[in-house]
């Protein structure tokens, strides 16, 4: 089984082969494949741009890896902005001893879900560093995109949130963590990440002329950890409905075995939308219309607080009770992205 090496990362013939038989293979485009310093691309006025890096492990998982993982995750944060995502540049970083059939299958998962979501990877660069313990080496990406504002539709901020928005999630939640994290304890379970591109229900909401007042993607600290930023932000009370909230029996059942909280688990392919109460039901069938989307839930509701009450995130537990959800604490394990 071939291997990277150290030779991979010299800028010489090693170096042009992996580029050749990989990258190129998989990613390559008429931007890419000018092998230059940089390139140039169409543009728009108005530019959504983000970055994020990647170090999940295990790299490879139940229903995806971090090719598919990187650019999920690159695509739903510029969507989450209100913009169309275009163009993304990816940076590897290698470990010495990677099996070279390993990082194919990362690359041409990358490829299948850049294709998905609509985008041409424009950029890139692969830097190999000595292996630091792993038997067979591991490797980080570190992605940048960016996106074209769409005409006609304001950038989306938490100060967009009113009072009597409904708030909806696009699916059931825990599934990245759980399956992330029973690989590592090699606990045998049916759960697969639920890492996608959400381009599709967001062209639909927004084609549709909804009033979408934000969007954000649930991943690293789960559902409370996000709408908790998001309450603090607005200055507003979310409140949510325990029994509304979209979680597997599987997860469920997980979570329990292992102390975890599913609203406080990592997503990779969902998010959480604030609309007008008008429109919410319209939005909720337009995004179970679409893929990924089969299981969105209506479940919560947002107010002004009451007179000597802060903004907060609050639960109506199923047995009729209410308790705040607070932010997450200290490390949220395992790190999953």
């Amino acid at each position: 089984m071939e291997r990277i090496t150290m030779a991979h990362g010299s800028g010489g013939e090693e170096t042009s082969r992996l580029i050749e038989a990989v990258f190129a293979k998989y990613l390559g485009n008429s931007y890419l494949s000018q092998m230059e310093d940089s390139t140039v691309v169409p543009g728009s006025s108005e530019l959504a741009v983000t970055t994020d890096s990647f170090v999940v492990t295990p790299y490879i998982y139940p229903g995806g890896d971090i090719g598919r993982l990187c650019v999920c995750g690159t695509v739903n944060d510029l969507l989450m902005s209100g913009a169309v995502p275009q163009y993304l540049t990816c940076g590897f970083i290698l470990e010495e001893g990677l099996p070279l059939e390993k990082l194919e299958q990362i690359v041409r998962s990358m490829a299948d879900t850049a294709e998905e979501a609509g985008v041409l990877v424009a950029a890139g660069d692969t830097k190999v560093i000595e292996n630091r313990g792993d038997a067979e080496g591991g490797l980080m990406i570190n992605t940048a995109g960016v996106g074209f504002m769409r005409a006609g539709v304001q950038r989306l901020l938490p100060s967009g949130i009113q009072a009597g928005d409904q708030v909806l999630v696009s699916g059931r939640l825990g599934d990245h963590h759980a399956a992330i994290l029973g690989c590592r304890l090699q606990m045998a379970h049916s759960i697969r990440s639920d890492n996608a591109p959400l381009s599709e229900m967001a062209e639909a909401l927004f084609d549709r002329g909804l009033h979408v007042h934000e969007m954000r993607d649930v991943t690293r600290g789960g559902l409370a950890g996000v709408l908790n930023e998001l309450a603090g932000a607005s200055g507003k009370v979310i409140g949510l409905e325990e029994q509304d909230i979209p979680v597997s029996p599987e997860v469920t059942s997980f979570a329990g075995i292992l102390g975890l909280d599913p609203l406080y688990m990592g997503n990779e392919g969902k998010m959480v939308l604030f609309v007008p109460k008008k429109e919410a039901q319209e939005a909720l069938e337009i995004i179970r219309a679409c893929r990924y989307g089969e299981e969105a839930a209506l479940i919560g509701s947002v107010r002004e607080p009451e007179a000597g009450e802060s903004p907060i995130l609050l639960l109506h537990t199923g047995i009729g009770g209410t308790r705040i959800l607070g932010p997450l604490y200290g490390e949220g394990l395992p790190r999953i992205c």
